[in-house]
């Protein structure tokens, strides 16, 4: 679809809806995070399952026709060339995957810095935040990534103020997403914004979203490995974080780096204070902490998630950690919740304000 020709709809223009957006996608760009965002917005756009661009219009725009590849080989095709920016509300750029080659052409990057000029706000999604960093778009602005590619960020970008805790953020005229889930969130927002509640509640329950989060919500389990010096203790960490309910033998962790299972220990122990094993057990604890206070799972099932077999055995690591029972844990964090209700619909009404 080409935004700047409305579409016909029963025979009449369609005219000017009320959000329109336009998007880019880099080169092998993340499939998911393009997906949910666009999809939000079809559902919004019409009423029922007709998918017409009444309410909502988007153009995926190219500097040239042939299609995109995504980071998992899907091809998408452009609706049309770049679009006078100052026709959206916002420009959108889905970045992808960091280290295979250049993601977008110098079009593209006029593109943006045009559309800067225009006073058109611009969002970054998933690394969508490091192109829009590289094109100098982002100065002085915080910026919020996933935190996957924290450490990435702050590698390229050490003068950027950076957050790996929240789902998106909205500065001035700039809003950055940490991609995955959370772009549907972003696009619920969106929606509300221009459209109203029922709409974006619409969309999300369509999708099968049970509710939508803030921007201000924490990321799901951030690793331990942000701030830990040792190259090799990081990746270790991250081996751990991607096995945590299935936990990986100390030994396979060890050979994975091309250690011994003794020169491991030492290192741990040089590094974080604590053996391998210990470190591993307050990954999985930290895990089942993060599940209990923000899913309705549980606590066996949150146990099984956190490589306990024995759900006893992990109340008892749990209170032994934090002082207080799972369910204790449940509790206040539920009680928390709803006192902080009123305040947190009222903000999530001022992010893009």
């Amino acid at each position: 679809m080409d935004i700047s020709a409305p579409d016909m709809v029963d025979g009449k223009p369609a005219g000017r809806a009320p959000l329109r957006v336009g998007i880019i996608l880099a080169d092998n760009f993340t499939l998911s995070a393009f997906a949910l965002f666009v999809d939000h917005l079809r559902l919004a756009a019409d009423e029922g399952d007709r998918s017409r661009p009444l309410k909502v219009q988007w153009s995926i725009m190219s500097s040239r026709p042939d299609p995109r590849r995504a980071s998992c080989g899907v091809m998408t095709s452009p609706t049309s060339n770049f679009v006078d920016p100052r026709n959206f509300n916002y420009v959108v750029v889905v970045g992808g995957v960091l280290h295979a080659g250049q993601q977008i052409d110098e079009a593209t990057q006029r593109y943006l810095h045009r559309t800067a000029e225009a006073g058109v706000k611009l969002i970054g999604m998933c690394t969508g935040s490091f192109i829009l960093c590289r094109e100098g778009l982002m100065k002085g602005r915080k910026v919020c990534v996933s935190w996957y590619h924290y450490q990435d960020f702050l590698d390229e970008f050490p003068d950027h103020d950076v957050v790996a805790d929240r789902l998106f953020l909205a500065d001035g005229d700039r809003i950055t997403c940490a991609g995955g889930a959370g772009t549907a969130d972003l696009a619920s927002h969106l929606i509300e914004r221009h459209l109203g509640w029922s709409v974006a509640q619409k969309a999300s329950q369509v999708l099968l979203f049970d509710r939508t989060r803030a921007g201000a919500d924490a990321q799901p389990h951030p690793p331990m490995s942000e701030k830990v010096s040792d190259p090799r203790v990081r990746r270790a960490l991250l081996l751990m974080e991607q096995n945590l309910a299935g936990p990986l033998p100390i030994a396979h962790v060890a050979e994975k780096l091309g250690l011994s299972t003794r020169q491991f220990e030492r290192l741990c122990h040089a590094t974080l204070g604590v053996s391998p094993a210990c470190a591993y057990r307050k990954l999985r604890l930290r895990y089942a902490h993060w599940l209990i206070g923000n899913t309705d799972r549980s606590v066996t099932e949150i146990a099984h998630a956190a490589g306990f077999a024995d759900c006893a055995h992990f109340s008892r690591q749990f209170k032994e950690t934090y002082g207080t029972s799972p369910s204790g844990t449940r509790r206040h964090a539920s009680e928390s919740r709803s006192d902080a209700e009123g305040d947190t619909n009222l903000a999530s009404m001022r992010v893009f304000g």
